[in-house]
């Protein structure tokens, strides 16, 4: 399928998520932020998509980046941080989304300190992908890929 014509996926990443590579390894891995784009790039082109991959660090950039995708993207990919437990901003973003929007973690929120087990958003989404590194971010391109399909009766 040629690049682009099954719609655009954004990918938003959220609070410390530029640091990647070097905040806290044991957690996070060593590979850097770029390197996880470049994948989830490669992996969406080659499923027919464009996309748009976004990172903030301010709370207020990250909900106008959400009602921008929420406009031209058939799905979102949402990792938010810390916000995941936090923002209740955030939570009504989400809400008013008119798109499927998966969140994402590299890491298993449930296996670390309490307070991340709360998701503020998780019973807004259409489902949530954690613990598998990058790989959660490629797991929720095939589930916005699939979502689609299904919406759109695409083989």
């Amino acid at each position: 399928m040629a690049g682009g014509s099954a719609g655009k996926i954004t990918v938003l990443h959220g609070p410390n998520l530029d640091r990647l590579g070097t905040r806290e390894p044991e957690i996070y891995g060593t590979e850097t932020l770029e390197s996880v784009n470049r994948e989830i790039r490669a992996l969406a082109e080659s499923l027919g998509y464009t996309i748009e991959i976004r990172q903030t660090n301010q709370q207020g950039e990250m909900i106008e980046h959400l009602r921008w995708a929420d406009g031209d993207s058939v799905g979102i990919i949402l990792n938010a941080g810390a916000w995941t437990h936090t923002s209740l901003a955030l939570r009504e973003a989400v809400r008013g989304l008119r798109v499927p929007a998966i969140e994402v973690h590299l890491s298993n929120v449930y296996a670390r300190e309490p307070f991340r087990r709360t998701s503020v958003i998780e019973d807004l989404v259409a489902g949530k992908i954690l613990g598998f590194g990058k790989e959660s971010y490629l797991l929720a391109v095939r589930a916005i890929d699939s979502l689609h399909r299904r919406k759109t009766r695409r083989p």
